[in-house]
């Protein structure tokens, strides 16, 4: 007897961008980042580098694969941006991170000063958008639906995002200290965070502000 079961649609386009991601952006890293960060004009730089070459690798095609995509997602791109009062309650969030951040600048020894370079600037801008919605507008959407699972979801994305920064870490030859040091752990328990908010209000918008925020104090206290 003939199944007349409809079988599931196969997102190649998903899996082709998510594999293209890591080889484009690793090779990005090593052999194109280094001629923009010698272009001598530091806003024309960062904005190549953050603004434009980002954008074009990450969100772009995230955008088109979400809404291509939309009937395997677990929550649809209209859904994105919408808001409900009680999200407000997200907002306590950015006390406990500024909390946090100071902490580590007082153990270190840091002197209290906070300041943003343009390429800071810019960076803040633009990483919290691009990253929240790849991973998680795109690839824990997906998987969350896939996997039902939301927990294990949520702790394969939380691997992919650690997994993205390694190239910039070896780059910039911190890749040893990060694993040595444990540094890497706050980009684990940050992703689960950003990933816990975006399945349970559905909404891009907060993820990505609170993202911005924790890269503002990073780079502004750091």
């Amino acid at each position: 007897m003939v199944s007349t079961a409809k079988k599931s649609k196969i997102p190649i386009g998903i899996l082709i961008y998510c594999v293209c991601l890591y080889i484009i952006w690793t090779c990005y890293h090593f052999f194109v980042l280094p001629q923009i960060e010698k272009i001598p004009n530091e806003l024309a730089s960062s904005l190549l580098d953050d603004g434009l070459c980002k954008n074009l690798i990450w969100t772009l095609p995230a955008v088109l694969l979400i809404r291509k995509y939309s009937d395997e997602l677990k929550i649809k791109f209209d859904e994105f941006f919408l808001w409900k009062k009680e999200y407000w309650k997200y907002a306590l969030f950015l006390p406990a991170f500024f909390v946090y951040v100071m902490a580590g600048v007082l153990v270190n020894k840091i002197p209290i000063s906070f300041s943003l370079s343009i390429k800071d600037a810019i960076t803040v801008l633009f990483v919290g958008v691009t990253e929240e919605f790849v991973f998680r507008g795109l690839f824990l959407n997906y998987t969350a639906k896939k996997i039902k699972n939301e927990d294990v979801a949520i702790a394969i994305n939380a691997m992919m995002f650690l997994a993205i920064h390694f190239p910039r870490w070896i780059q910039e030859g911190i890749f040893v200290n990060n694993i040595v040091h444990l540094g890497f752990l706050s980009i684990i328990i940050l992703s689960v965070i950003f990933s816990v908010i975006f399945l349970k209000t559905k909404n891009i918008v907060i993820p990505i502000i609170l993202h911005m925020f924790w890269d503002m104090l990073i780079f502004g206290l750091y």
